[in-house]
Parts: C-alpha cells; structure tokens; sequence
C-alpha cells in the first residue's frame, strides 16, 4: 500500500487520459446525476465502465461521486446507480447524504464509501461515528489546519484538499445559492454567489464598496508538500472538474514531481509561472496551513488572472505598445487588467513592426489593437501556447513486468508473465534441437521485450536456454501476446465479489406532537416568548441560556463547525452538528442534518434523536410528501420540524473574514440587486444570513404534520406579537 496516494479531478475522458498519463494513483469523476458538479461534463454510464477498466489497467482507482442530497422521489434511481457502480467495480463512492451512506452500507456490505467534505468532516465525533459506521475514509473540511486533523484520533483514512477552489464557507453548511436563486450548492447546482461583488454596511453606514468580499483565493500546497508527507493523510485531493484537460495533466505532473522527489522544490516558481498561465486567482496556502485572512482573500477578481508579463507603454487605435516582462508568443492569451479585456495574439510585432513568432522578455512589442483598449494598463498572460501544445502530448505510463522463459531441448517452451501481483504462464511446443541455427538467449530476450503499443515495459527478463536449442521466433510472439492479454484482462477484471443484502427496519417508539417552537437572540425576545404559546425556546446566547435554563422550555442552540462537539451539548439541546447524542436528555435536530429523504431521517432517529428539522431547502409538497412516505414505509409518524418564519443561515464561514465586532448584529451585506444579508461574527465564526424571512404562509397544510419554527432575529416583542398574531 501506498504511503499517499494523490486523487486528481477528471470531469470527461480527456481529463482521464491526462490524470493517467501524468502519474495519478487515484481519479474522481461524476455520473451524468448525482454529483456535486452538476454542469461539468462528467461520465455516461458507458464511459464509467471504460474509465474503471481504464484505470485499473495501470493500477489507478476511480471513485465516483454520488453526493449530492437525495430526495426521495430519486433515492431508486440513485440507488440503481449506486448499484451499477458497484457491479461495474467502481473502487469507492464519494457520498453526502447521511441516509443513503447508511442504506448503502447496510445492502452493499463490501462497497467502499468515502464521506464527501459536504458531509462537514470538522469534529472527532462525526469522523468516529463515520468509522463506527463503516465509512472508509473522510475528507476533512477545508477550514481544518494540518495539526487538526492530525489531531483526529480515528484509525479512518484521511483525505485533504490540497490544491484548487475554495469554497469561503464550511460546504455542506452553504445554503446561498439554493436560497437566493434555487440553485442548491447541496444538489450540485452551484451558482457561485461567493464569486459576486457585494458592498458591507453597518447602521446603514458603508464600510466596503462594492467588491469581491467572498471570493477566495486558490489553494495551493505545493511549497509544504514535505509537511504534508510527514502527517498521517493518505489521500492529497486537487480540486477542479470543471477545469480542462491541459490543467489536470499539468497539476498532477506538478505533484507527482513533488510526492516522488520528497518535495524537491528547486524549479517550483517556474513550475507555479506555468501554473499561473492555466488557471490563477492568485494562491493561498489555506487554512490547512494557517493563512491570515488577506492572505485567504482575493476581493479584486474572482477569475483567472493569469500570469503578469508587462505593462502597455502607448496605446492608438490601431496598435497596443507592451514592455515585456516574460517572453510572449503568437497564439498566446492575455488580459489587461483594469479594463478586463482580453484576446489572443493573432499577430505580434516586433519593436520594428515585423512580424514574429515571438518577443523575449525585456524587449517591447506591437500587438493589433482589436478591443479598443485606451490607457497604459498591466497586462498578463492567461494562456500559454507553448504549454498548452506541450500538455496535448501525453507521456506514456508504463507498466513494469517480468518475463521468466524456459527453453530446454526436448521439454515443452514455457514463458510466465509477472507483474508483482499476477502470474500466467503459456506452454508452447516442445523444443527442437538445432544442429546449425540455435536460438541466442538475447534474440528470446528481444522477442519477448517487444511490448509495442501495450502499456507495459519489462524490467526483468530472464531466458533459461540449451545451448543447442531451436524454437521458431512466430511461437515466441505468440505466446507473448498471449500472455500479455491474460494480464491485460486480469488487471482490468473486478476487484471484489458485489454482495447485495436486503436492509430492514424495526418500527421505532417516537412520540410525535405539533405546535410552535422559537429561536431567540436577545432578553426582550426571550421574556416576549415565554408569555406566548411555545413548546420550546431555542437560543444560541449561552448567557441568556443560563439566565433561563430552569424553565424547562428553554433549549441551548449550539455553536456549529466545532472541532469537539460533545463539550458543548447542555441537557436541553438544539443540536446542529453530529455527536454523542445521549450527552443530552431532551434534544432536537437543526436543520444543519440536510433532512432530504425519508432514511436520513429514520436513521438520525435510530441515533436518539425524538425531533428532527426538515431542510428548508424542501418545498411544502416535498415535505408532505416526506412525511406521508415515512409512516407508510417504517409504520410510524415522524417527529418532524420546520422552519415556517424567519432568516435561514446562508454561510457558515471560519474566521473574521469581513472584520466585524464580536457580536454585533448590526452588518449585512448588500449585493448587486440590493438585497441585504445580515452578517454578524460570534464564537469564532461568519454566519450570513439571508436577504429575507421564510413565508409562513407556504406552509399552512404542514401544521398537522409537523411542529413550526419562528427564527426571531432583530425582532422586538412587538414584532413578534405581530408576526404570531398575523400567522
């Protein structure tokens, strides 16, 4: 077994062949449904066989990613193919949705499921129920630091991003798109909100102009591959799907060059000004390795910003003047910066006005002034010509076997084929002793050595001859190719035996009631609450918790994205993150659990959980129906709550990214479309919620199915006597 294993993004079968060729122990890739990149191009049911066969020839695993949120009109497709996978030897689902890793463990016992980083991996607790579970491996929340993980004490393997995309809130916990626009980040349909310019207010004061607050930088590990290979992660992650073929080949040479030479970085910055040219907003070590905030942040651009080679020295409307920093090329791209513009050099003219196909870095040059550009502007490359033809030549991975041939006069020739793992061997005819023209040991060697256009090359061939013995060349080759098609079959043959088993369900003993529950932040909405007609009072502010806590009503809503959770869980509890649930004697589930499906429900209650609250991102239909399938299907009504009033959370985001005072509620962000976000700093997080409350009157008919939540945020008790006298 590998000590690290480097896991590369293929969103086609170009993207494959790059990973292949460029040295990847192991590829991800999406099905045309179900994975979290929605709009890559991804993998029909026909190419997922080839890929797995593909892969497994030169010993690379694939895993799928199935883990977007279920809803329950699709858990039988899903499942189907789920299923499809697993008998087409697919060596690992990546997974999110809490109920379909459970059922998928339960009926394929012998599947590998990895728990995607939309799980939220940010505590011991959820990584040690994954492991109790049967979950093979984790991939940490990208807001972990390296000594974090390390931390984690589960014998589970472990997976890191270490290069690509960030997303700038804990994932799985980004409701943004879904509420703003009906594209679920949780469904694969990310609309890219953090990507958008917004301005920050306080007291209706600007604080911001409008710019890119959200946006961040591009991860990249590559200058602490050491610290990286020296930790307990096996699996180091690039991001990137949606990226081109060109990028994933050259990223994963990147690395590959790192991993196998214990992070030998003597070329690195010339290797990261290549990186640059293909895909650049500027790079951040991350929170794996403890960025500060600017550091994280790129509000200027949220796009490529390629890689800086100049500055436009004069500018008419025919020709563009740039001194040269790097060399440029015809056929490349580039952007000037403040304008934005960009195009490709058609043409490029000398100091002198000549045509060339190239100018070296110090020298100017003359380029056709075809985007009307005007000012003196910075200018960088976004696309490298030269790079991106060099990137279209695949290298060749070859794989290392051994030959062992006998030739003894009278007995049957023999040759077995080895590739450390498999073994064949081929029987020929019987050998003939020659009395003018005996076979040399080295002309059996060449015969055999004639690999051509498979992908394996010997390392080892040994020939045992008679010094008199004669076997015609054509029989050589023949049981060569023989053989090496054996091997060929035998590497791209299933991996395991699939196992199906049927799951059951006991009938569960879970009280179910209805009424009105109330998330509170401030004493006035406490004291407001506890003189209306609600069952429980939830609040975050634990002082306030604890001025009120001996009125049995009153429930401790807990802090999300901890590293620890179990520490925090009072009796009372609205818990949002999984834990030690029995630490609590009377206790709800946030909506944080992504409730989607009638099994992630079941199984939360099969945890202990007597109430769970149903994901807002579900309309009222979806979740009668919810409800309706659930008792038909487990014998009993579901506990269920929803959220019926009030600002859902859209991010959930690590650090003091806006600088904002400790709990002051007083910020909101403000987009292009002039919606106001409240935003607002507390233990150590971002939360940002959204522009505006959920409409009770949507859920009228849910009143006999499940329990309503007024989430109170600024409101005065006079508000809330309006909102509970209106609904």
């Amino acid at each position: 077994m590998k000590k690290h294993e480097l896991l590369v993004p293929v969103g086609n079968m170009e993207c494959l062949m790059q990973a292949i060729c460029n040295g990847a122990d192991a590829v991800y890739g999406g099905c045309q449904n179900f994975g979290a990149r929605k709009f890559a191009k991804n993998f029909t049911n026909e190419e997922i066989v080839e890929a797995i066969r593909l892969c497994h020839l030169y010993d690379v695993k694939f895993y799928v990613t199935m883990n977007t949120l279920v809803k329950d009109s699709e858990v039988s497709d899903f499942l189907k193919q789920i299923e499809f996978l697993y008998k087409n030897g697919v060596d690992a689902v990546i997974m999110q949705d809490f109920g379909m890793i459970s059922y998928v463990l339960q009926k394929y016992p012998n599947l590998e499921v990895h728990a995607s980083t939309q799980f939220n991996n940010s505590s011991f607790e959820v990584v040690d129920m994954l492991y109790k579970m049967g979950v093979k491996r984790v991939v940490f929340s990208r807001e972990l630091s390296l000594q974090e993980i390390e931390s984690i004490n589960v014998p589970i393997e472990k997976e890191v991003f270490i290069h690509g995309a960030l997303c700038i809130s804990y994932s799985g916990c980004c409701l943004m798109s879904s509420m703003i626009g009906g594209r679920s980040g949780n469904r694969g349909e990310c609309a890219g909100s953090c990507r958008l310019p917004y301005q920050l207010f306080h007291n209706h004061e600007k604080l911001k102009d409008s710019s890119y607050l959200l946006s961040t930088k591009e991860l990249n590990s590559s200058y602490h591959i050491k610290e990286l290979l020296n930790s307990n992660i096996y699996s180091f992650k690039i991001e990137g799907r949606m990226k081109s073929p060109e990028y994933v080949g050259f990223i994963t040479r990147l690395y590959r060059h790192l991993i196998d030479s214990n992070g030998d970085n003597s070329h690195l910055d010339l290797e990261i000004d290549k990186l640059k040219t293909i895909f650049n907003r500027e790079f951040t070590k991350g929170n794996l390795f403890h960025c500060s905030t600017s550091e994280l942040m790129n509000t200027v651009s949220p796009n490529h910003i390629g890689l800086s080679i100049g500055k436009v020295i004069s500018v008419d409307k025919k020709k563009i003047k740039i001194k040269l920093q790097r060399d440029l090329h015809q056929g490349d791209g580039i952007r000037f910066l403040d304008s934005g513009k960009g195009l490709i050099v058609n043409y490029l003219y000398d100091d002198h006005g000549l045509l060339v196909s190239s100018v070296a870095r110090g020298k100017s040059c003359y380029i056709d002034n075809k985007i009307g550009i005007t000012d003196k502007e910075d200018v960088s490359k976004t696309l490298d010509y030269l790079l991106m033809q060099e990137m279209k030549k695949l290298p060749k991975r070859s794989i290392p076997i051994s030959f062992f041939a006998t030739l003894h006069v009278g007995q049957p020739f023999t040759v077995e084929i080895s590739d450390g793992i498999r073994k064949f061997q081929a029987t020929g005819s019987l050998v003939q002793e020659s009395i003018n023209s005996p076979v040399s040991e080295d002309k059996i060697r060449r015969q055999l050595e004639k690999l051509g256009e498979t992908p394996f090359i010997s390392q080892d061939t040994t020939v045992d001859v008679d010094s008199n013995a004669f076997l015609p060349l054509r029989e050589i080759n023949e049981l060569r190719r023989s053989l090496v098609q054996q091997l060929v079959v035998a590497r791209m043959s299933l991996r395991y035996e699939p196992v199906i088993q049927e799951v059951s369900f006991s009938k569960l003993k879970i009280p179910f009631e209805v009424g009105k529950t109330a998330l509170v932040y401030t004493d006035e909405q406490m004291k407001s609450c506890l003189e209306l007609d609600f069952s429980r009072i939830y609040t975050s502010n634990l002082e306030l918790y604890e001025t009120y806590k001996d009125y049995d009503k009153v429930y401790y809503s807990m802090p999300r994205c901890l590293l620890s959770v179990n520490e925090k869980i009072k009796s009372r509890s609205l818990i949002r993150d999984y834990c030690d649930f029995s630490l609590a004697n009377k206790f709800v589930l946030d909506y944080t659990f992504n409730v989607f499906n009638i099994y992630t429900a079941y199984y939360l209650f099969q945890l202990g959980a007597s109430k769970i609250t149903i994901s807002p991102e579900l309309s009222e239909n979806e979740i009668l129906e919810l409800s309706s399938r659930f008792e038909k299907v487990f014998g009993f009504r579901p506990n269920l709550e929803i959220i019926g009033y009030g600002l859902v959370e859209n991010m959930i985001i690590k650090g003091n990214i806006l600088n904002l005072k400790n709990n002051d509620y007083q910020y909101f962000l403000s987009d292009l479309r002039h919606r106001q976000f409240p935003v607002y700093f507390k233990n150590g997080l971002t939360t940002i919620l959204n522009y505006q409350s959920l409409d009770l009157y949507r859920f009228q008919d849910l009143r006999e199915v499940a329990t309503i939540r007024y989430q109170f945020f600024m409101e005065t008790e006079k508000d809330i006597s309006k909102v509970i006298k209106n609904n």
